[in-house]
């Protein structure tokens, strides 16, 4: 799991051998039903977003919409499950997300507490966030990234009815789920506060994650090449202009973020094309590799103590200019440090935390997922 928003942008300083032979380690196992490729898409997507939120880079969405492509993998695997009995499908669903949240939320809460925050009735959005969560300026840059997670909440207990609706006419359905951000920007604007902001997400998003239903169904695997390729030419085109031209209406920025409807064209035609070109080429990514395996185990975890990671990178860094060989020899200014020292961090918290994913999973809790043993369920 997927991202972010711009004001938290601010983490830099304020398969035979031979009988005898002995055999050769055998890699980790694809547990069953993953995909590699969507797997490396997940990767790479976590990896862009934790490079967004340290150099604050405009276009790193235009060169890879890492939210879009999150919720169409989602949605995706979401597809997958619903062949069980929904209410079974939700209620798992929830209760893998919830637990990570509300472990790494005690600290985030803790901590705004101490630092003389209060909160009111809103605090229930800490417990089940359908709502954006209430904090404080202080630690906005830590707690605003639960945006994504709202979205996904609420995508997933809308999925039974969205993916009947898909169902009747597929095609026209993905066309028609563009429409609303339309209305959003040019005919209706949502009210300020946790309501619109949902609104304005759920529908910037809402075709990615139906795509991942019309990917599961094989819907894009029956369509032709030509049409697909246009179609999504023509939607990054429009969201690529439109994020252009209207940057003096979005802080003077084309940062998809700030910009709904380019960030919902431009994730419509990119995330196409990605999913397109598994089905027509059979694009396969590296199903074995212990990395890939890690992160896909653990995005909860790497998506949520991210920024928190980030946070505490700056001060450890400060730390390091008081030894004279570092300050000598290490890129202390450097973004690139401060990123690198990011990873480590992260690390840290996938060790030390990581374990309540397979808590709420079910499984057995491991430090490192993604041995042979190891179960990653969709």
């Amino acid at each position: 799991m997927g991202a972010h928003r711009k004001g938290a942008v601010r983490a830099v300083r304020a398969e035979s051998p031979e009988p005898e032979a002995p055999a050769a380690p055998e890699a980790p196992a694809a547990p069953a039903g993953r995909d590699g490729y969507f797997d490396l898409l997940r990767v790479v997507a976590l990896v862009r977003v934790v490079a967004y939120h340290t150099f604050g880079w405009a276009w790193a969405g235009l060169v890879f919409p890492s939210m879009g492509v999150m919720f169409g993998l989602a949605g995706t695997l979401m597809a997958r499950s619903l062949r069980r009995p929904a209410l079974t499908v939700i209620r798992s669903r929830v209760r893998r997300l919830l637990p990570p949240f509300w472990f790494w939320g005690l600290f985030v809460v803790t901590a705004m507490l101490v630092h003389g925050w209060m909160p009111g009735w809103q605090i229930v959005y800490w417990i089940v966030p359908l709502g954006d969560p209430p904090g404080s300026a202080w630690a906005e840059q830590a707690w605003d990234i639960v945006w994504y997670l709202r979205t996904y909440l609420w995508f997933v207990l809308l999925s039974p009815l969205l993916l009947r609706v898909l169902r009747l006419a597929p095609v026209v359905v993905l066309a028609l789920s563009l429409v609303p951000v339309v209305v959003l920007t040019y005919v209706w604007q949502p009210p300020e506060g946790r309501f619109g902001s949902a609104l304005t997400d759920l529908v910037t998003f809402l075709f990615c994650w139906l795509l991942g239903f019309a990917h599961h169904d094989g819907v894009l695997g029956r369509l032709r090449p030509l049409v697909v390729t246009v179609a999504s030419l023509a939607a990054l085109a429009y969201g690529g202009w439109y994020a252009l031209a209207h940057q003096s209406a979005y802080g003077g920025t084309y940062d998809l973020d700030d910009n709904p409807l380019a960030q919902a064209f431009w994730s419509a035609g990119f995330v196409t094309l990605l999913m397109y070109a598994k089905e027509y080429a059979g694009l396969v990514g590296p199903s074995r590799s212990r990395l890939v395996a890690v992160f896909n185990a653990r995005a909860v975890t790497i998506y949520l103590w991210h920024e928190l990671a980030l946070i505490l990178a700056v001060p450890l860094i400060d730390r390091f200019w008081e030894v004279p060989a570092f300050e000598a020899h290490l890129p202390l200014e450097s973004r690139w440090f401060l990123f690198g020292v990011g990873w480590v961090l992260i690390g840290g918290f996938v060790l030390a935390c990581g374990w309540v994913e397979d808590v709420a999973a079910r499984r057995k809790p491991t430090l490192l997922p993604g041995g042979r043993a190891a179960r990653m369920g969709a």
